[in-house]
């Protein structure tokens, strides 16, 4: 168990971002890694140094062959109470027409990975996964883990056989004398695919919701630093291992969980950050209805010996017609060779 008030130092972000929308007479590539130089009004300045600059791995596949991997928070793909004609319901799966939105947006972008979030039980996955099947994606191998949370999971679903998955259920932390287990786990598999084997950790952080047992912000930043020692466990074992690490963040870039998760700035131990657009130039992935609030708490991050393999034009926030139908987050789409 960890003690993690020594690394909260410093207040995050108690609050969603408006993201600023870029101009609509000015086209943006789909996706960069942040570092890179930005021509787009919706993109930062660059303050860091490319992560080209330590050379990638060779990759393994023959000319022509990709990943196509999908992060999507699916929304509540369970079963629970909802409000239908503003009367609350108890025991409701996820609406026919959102899942119905789900399965045609992911269809048509052919993932051969999918990470999820908000998944509910192995059942709820299968569904999905007969779905997709029905809609001409096959994806054979699932995988459904999770953490304290008891209702939402992360799964994953893939075209190609799992080389590993390794289970973390030591995720316990503690803050102000109260110990917590990390709400929807780690999800951490390797994909044995045509462009070689790739690592996947996926996370959904503790969410924005106020709690009287802790601090949410305190929580997260606690949650991100669970993860952040996985991927520098594995990084330090094998620095030229391709690694994704992925997820709803339920944070913004310059939040302290999303710092931690980062790591240093230089080396090895070195995540970047896909900077991905819509075909708008537009990178939020979340639409808060209540407060009208557009912001981007979902990210793929990756080490060094991906960053060459990554097709960053074609790489982008999937912002299809079916979005706000299928869920509150926009899905991410990331391609390596």
């Amino acid at each position: 168990m960890r003690d993690f008030r020594r690394f909260i130092t410093a207040p995050g972000i108690l609050g969603a971002f408006l993201l600023g929308l870029a101009s609509c007479e000015k086209e943006a590539p789909a996706a960069q890694w942040e570092g890179e130089k930005v021509t787009s009004e919706a993109a930062p300045p660059a303050t860091e140094t490319p992560a080209t600059e330590t050379p990638a791995t060779e990759a393994t596949a023959t000319d022509g062959e990709t990943l196509r991997f999908i992060a999507y928070n699916v929304e509540n793909w369970l079963t629970m109470d909802r409000y239908i004609d503003n009367q609350r319901v108890n025991g409701k799966p996820k609406p026919e027409s959102e899942r119905e939105a789900v399965v045609t947006l992911l269809a048509r972008h052919r993932p051969d990975v999918i990470g999820l979030c908000e998944i509910g039980t192995p059942e709820d996955l299968t569904d999905l996964q007969d779905r997709l099947k029905a809609a001409g994606v096959d994806l054979p191998h699932a995988h459904h883990t999770g953490g304290a949370d008891d209702t939402r999971h992360l799964a994953m679903l893939s075209r190609h056989p799992f080389a590993s998955l390794e289970l973390h259920e030591d995720l316990d932390y503690e803050l102000e004398g109260r110990t917590f287990g990390m709400g929807r786990g780690i999800l951490d598999v390797t994909v044995d695919s045509p462009v070689g084997e790739i690592r996947f950790l996926g996370a959904h952080l503790k969410s924005k919701r106020e709690i009287p047992e802790a601090d949410q912000e305190m929580m997260r930043r606690a949650e991100a630093h669970l993860l952040r020692e996985q991927a520098t466990r594995i990084l330090k074992a094998d620095p030229e291992t391709p690694l994704i690490v992925y997820g709803d963040m339920n944070d913004t870039r310059q939040s302290s969980a999303v710092r931690t998760l980062r790591g240093p700035n230089q080396g090895p131990l070195k995540l970047g950050m896909a900077w991905l657009k819509d075909d708008r130039g537009e990178t939020w992935t979340h639409f808060w209805s209540y407060q009208d609030v557009y912001s981007r708490f979902d990210y793929v991050f990756f080490n060094n010996p991906v960053t060459d393999r990554a097709l960053w034009e074609e790489c982008e926030v999937i912002g299809d017609d079916e979005w706000a139908e299928a869920s509150d987050h926009r899905a991410l789409l990331f391609i390596i060779r």
